[in-house]
């Protein structure tokens, strides 16, 4: 799978990277039709404490591409949330795919 990344007024981060890598690295062996991700980092200006760390994944696979994005107090949690929300787009695509 090939991943890309891009910050938008955010330092690039080793660490975020891999951290994303190792998570994206689990959904492919699971969900073997993921082809590509993009990865979005973005920092948002906000008076809030618990938003404005921005993380947004595009999945790259056949048919329509699968699409999920989080705002939360750190780009970790915001990892987290992202990854939990491609897992059950990919589970109900799946599912569908199963029906037919």
């Amino acid at each position: 799978m090939n991943i890309n990344f891009e910050y938008h007024e955010v330092a690039a981060s080793p660490r975020l990277e891999g951290l994303v890598t190792e998570k994206l690295n689990k959904l492919e062996s699971k969900y073997d039709s993921i082809v590509s991700a993009d990865v979005y980092f973005k920092k948002e200006n906000t008076t809030n404490p618990e938003i404005g760390k921005i993380c947004s994944v595009r999945l790259g696979m056949p048919g329509p591409t699968i699409f999920a994005e989080t705002s939360t107090g750190s780009f970790e949690a915001s990892i987290a949330k992202v990854i939990t929300e491609l897992r059950s787009q990919l589970q109900k695509r799946k599912e569908k795919l199963k029906a037919h």
